[in-house]
């Protein structure tokens, strides 16, 4: 990478660890998983284990990459390691895009709450949130790291709270009716529903999980990059996943499944049974530096996959240039504008082009996620050597087929399921865009 187009490597331990952390909880775990309950009831936990179970394969995968190729350092990158220049375009396109995507739906859903204290439009809301990311994003790596720490600082202490606070009462410390363990299955069964809700929730749970990998992204930032994801693959995802298993499994304890309704909170829900009846007011700000943390997170990894791609040469060179605070300044700002011209889409037409581009996207974080797997089991084949790695996928090479398998079945599942199909079928379009982009823009260059 030539000199003019080096990051700085200004993030600390603590910030890439948080920003993991940040990457997967969101709304997707304080709202998101409504939907998940009312789908399937408290059997929804399962469905949790086992998509957790499918990304944590996945975030070890890249654990291992990174100690036996200390050169690659960004996620999208592994595929092209892995599997060519033509793998690595495809990865880095439908990463960007994915995240793109996220930048005006966590923008809106941040100006949805702030107009519970602000009486301003919507779309001034939404601006004002990009203008601050944005702003945030082009001081430097550190100031966005700081950001992060403190926002997702905010997010742990708030689920470790809520776990002792829910756990005491679900064991009868301070519920006046004794332990409420009986929720689990006094209306109709741990799986009311049946089983095949079970797998197919797998589906939707499955992108709530998503953002670990964010960490190989911010690594190329830090003084020790594989330190950083070696980490992250050992370690923190095992946190996330017990903050998501153990949360969820105390709520489906203290409140009984059939009241949880899609779209609102479940852990509001359960403030109130206990009692606690400011929770309403204490989740709206919880759930708002989820948000903004996620946006903040989704402008960075944007700019940082465009800044690589560019360096390649799969983007325009001139997105690789950075400024003298060392950050990639116009893949910056060229991803905030994008996300600006979202957030205008996403107030103008909600209901169709809008909800369109989210289709789009439904599937387009498994396909990359099944590129990193293919790329790591030719990249082991290469080098045998990482058998006596401290970080490897155990059971090499059946777990992982048996996790390419069952991204599979997601796929499958969500093509069988008729709330969904649209999803994989809009994002198998999507793929074959960027398939077909390489084609004409990239490959007669290539070589």
């Amino acid at each position: 990478m030539p000199k003019s187009h080096e990051l700085s490597r200004t993030l600390l331990p603590r910030h890439i660890t948080m920003i993991t952390i940040g990457g997967v909880i969101g709304a997707g775990l304080f709202v998101g998983s409504s939907a998940a309950i009312a789908a399937a009831g408290p059997a929804a936990l399962l469905s949790y284990i086992l998509a957790g179970t499918i990304v944590f394969v996945v975030m070890r995968m890249l654990g291992e990459m990174a100690i036996t190729h200390p050169g690659v350092r960004t996620f999208t990158e592994f595929s092209r390691a892995g599997l060519g220049d033509a793998a690595g375009f495809i990865a880095g396109w439908l990463y960007w895009y994915f995240w793109i995507v996220v930048v005006p739906i966590e923008a809106i859903a941040g100006a949805q709450i702030l107009q519970q204290w602000i009486n301003l439009p919507m779309w001034q809301l939404g601006l004002a949130l990009m203008a601050v990311m944005t702003a945030v994003n082009l001081l430097s790596a550190r100031s966005y790291g700081e950001f992060e720490f403190w926002f997702s600082s905010i997010k742990v202490a708030a689920i470790i709270a809520f776990i002792l606070v829910t756990a005491a009462f679900a064991f009868g410390l301070t519920s006046p009716e004794g332990a409420t363990f009986a929720n689990l299955t006094a209306h109709g069964g741990f799986a009311p529903k049946g089983w095949v809700p079970v797998v197919a929730t797998v589906t939707t749970v499955f992108f709530s999980l998503v953002g670990a990998e964010i960490t190989t992204v911010a690594a190329a930032e830090s003084k020790e990059p594989e330190k950083a994801v070696v980490r992250m693959a050992t370690t923190i995802t095992w946190r996330i996943l017990l903050f998501y298993v153990l949360s969820l499994g105390l709520i489906v304890c203290v409140v009984a499944w059939p009241m949880i309704k899609p779209g609102e909170s479940p852990f509001t829900l359960a403030l109130n049974v206990m009692g606690f009846k400011w929770g309403s007011a204490v989740m709206s700000f919880i759930i708002l530096t989820a948000v903004l943390s996620c946006l903040n997170s989704a402008v960075y990894v944007c700019s940082r996959v465009l800044h690589v791609m560019a360096d390649r040469g799969d983007a325009p060179r001139w997105l690789a240039e950075v400024n003298s605070h060392r950050v990639p300044a116009r893949s910056i700002l060229l991803g905030s504008a994008v996300g600006v011209i979202g957030v205008i889409i996403a107030i103008a037409s909600p209901n169709r082009v809008f909800a369109f581009l989210i289709s789009t996207t439904g599937t387009v974080i498994l396909f990359v996620y099944l590129m990193t797997a293919f790329a790591h089991i030719r990249l082991r084949h290469r080098h045998p050597e990482t058998e006596t790695k401290a970080v490897r996928v155990w059971l090499f090479p059946w777990l992982s087929y048996v996790t390419i398998g069952a991204m599979i079945a997601v796929l499958v599942a969500m093509a069988a399921t008729p709330g969904l199909a649209s999803q994989f079928y809009f994002s198998l379009l999507t793929l074959a865009i960027v398939v077909g982009s390489y084609y004409v823009f990239r490959r007669p260059r290539a070589g």
